[in-house]
């Protein structure tokens, strides 16, 4: 019986292509951990100054919220009118992103925030501090945000 001969340039060459592609795929990735972190400063920025048009190109259509509030919005439009109405309005609005995973055309971004409701928003002039979660879908070549869930820190848990 003959033995099988090992061709040393193959398997090479068949490692060097994995390689390429894991270090390509990686690349791809932390591409879009960077424009995710870009569009959640952006989206910050736009709900801190209450800026609808914003909003607009971020959100997708379809956005959901299950908001600090106890409400859900069940798309953006919901949430424009809480905006336009004053419900959601802040001095201050502070975002922490403590971790992220890019999945394909999916992105879950988690963390901290801390707010400082004004004017006629539940809570105005108090610092509040809360966690998030918010999850974002490529579209093409454009990533949307199309859900949020955040709720409000309770200071101590009762014993």
């Amino acid at each position: 019986m003959k033995t099988p001969r090992i061709d040393i340039a193959s398997h090479f060459q068949v490692a060097l292509l994995c390689a390429c592609l894991a270090g390509a795929a990686h690349s791809q990735t932390t591409g879009d951990e960077a424009t995710i972190r870009s569009l959640e400063n952006q989206e910050r920025g736009a709900v801190l100054t209450g800026n609808v048009g914003a909003l607009t190109q971020i959100w997708s259509e379809k956005m959901m919220v299950n908001s600090p509030l106890g409400r859900i919005s069940e798309n953006r439009a919901e949430t424009f009118r809480l905006i336009q109405a004053g419900v959601i309005r802040y001095k201050t609005f502070e975002r922490s992103i403590e971790s992220m995973r890019v999945s394909g055309d999916l992105a879950i971004v988690m963390g901290s925030e801390t707010v400082v409701p004004d004017g006629p928003a539940p809570g105005a002039g108090q610092l509040i501090k809360r966690r998030f979660t918010n999850i974002w879908q490529r579209d093409g070549s454009t990533w949307r945000m199309v859900a949020r869930h955040a709720n409000i820190i309770a200071e101590a848990i009762p014993k």
